[in-house]
């Protein structure tokens, strides 16, 4: 167990390490060039690091509460910019369940607890760092990355700057792209698929043979959504449209779409869990970006 536990430090702080170099970067500097410029990192990396671990620590608290077996949150670090461009310095986090599921009520507080305590972090982040960011006018030239908008941050950067003029877009402070990231990360844990937050949420609410059907309907969009994104970026492609999905499909399919059944199965769940399951998947729906990035 010690030994277990100095490796999820020493993979915490190397993530603190990695994602506050990609944070400089993102900042216009280069981190590897002198402390001052690394340290200007620190604010997308600290922010970035607040909402991973508000998320996985949900999970890990809840599974306490129900006598779950798990382990502290594994964070993983990736190398920054510019040794891979567009990655954060991080690949996320997770924890392990060392024990089986008990019952259905387990097994939805463990999935709506991580994605449901991020997006209340993601939420007032946004709000600080929209008002931290500027607005300019940009042509949008050739190469640049631009960020897909959900519902939810539309709806936020609409509260807090009001309605853009024409040409004008927001050029996000490195705390407004944590939480962008956060809210991106919150719709990718719940797409019901699997052992991500969102399969756990949907196998608990409906049961393992409607779980089956949402399971491959949503495997399907995500398919079809990748293979649109290799057609190009005109008319309602652009909108719909990423090869990141067929990636993302890969990877879900490579862990399995089937969802293990908990101990027992037969219990239903009382109606404030129920109610706790749809609040997620309406956070699903306002938090997904069909096209989260994309080069103009």
């Amino acid at each position: 167990m010690a030994s277990c536990n100095k490796l999820n430090f020493l993979l915490f702080f190397l993530t603190i390490f990695t994602t506050t170099a990609a944070g400089a970067f993102y900042s216009g500097v280069n981190p590897f060039k002198g402390l001052s410029l690394f340290l200007k990192g620190i604010p997308f990396s600290f922010t970035l690091m607040a909402i991973l671990l508000a998320h996985e620590m949900g999970h890990y608290i809840i599974s306490k509460r129900h006598k779950i077996r798990v382990t502290l949150p594994y964070f993983i670090p990736a190398p920054p910019p510019p040794i891979f461009p567009f990655i954060i310095g991080t690949f996320g986090a997770f924890i392990k369940m060392q024990s089986p599921m008990k019952d259905r009520k387990s097994l939805l507080d463990v999935g709506v607890a991580g994605p449901l305590i991020g997006v209340v972090i993601s939420i007032p982040v946004l709000i600080v760092g929209l008002r931290l960011s500027e607005i300019r006018v940009l042509p949008e030239p050739k190469g640049a990355m631009l960020l897909g908008e959900s519902i939810l941050f539309s709806l936020l950067a609409k509260i807090t700057l009001g309605d853009l003029p024409e040409h004008h877009h927001i050029v996000l402070h490195s705390v407004a792209f944590a939480g962008w990231i956060g809210l991106l990360v919150t719709s990718l844990n719940l797409i019901p698929i699997g052992q991500l937050d969102g399969g756990h949420i949907s196998y608990a609410l409906l049961g393992e043979k409607w779980y089956g059907k949402v399971c491959k309907f949503t495997f399907a969009i995500l398919l079809i959504f990748g293979l649109l994104g290799l057609l190009g970026s005109s008319g309602l492609v652009r909108f719909i449209g990423w090869q990141g999905w067929l990636m993302w499909a890969a990877l879900l399919y490579i862990l399995g779409l089937k969802h293990p059944q908990p101990q027992d199965f037969w219990t239903p769940l009382d109606r404030t869990r129920k109610g706790l399951g749809i609040l997620a998947m309406l956070v699903f729906f306002l938090t997904f970006t069909p096209v989260p990035i994309a080069i103009s």
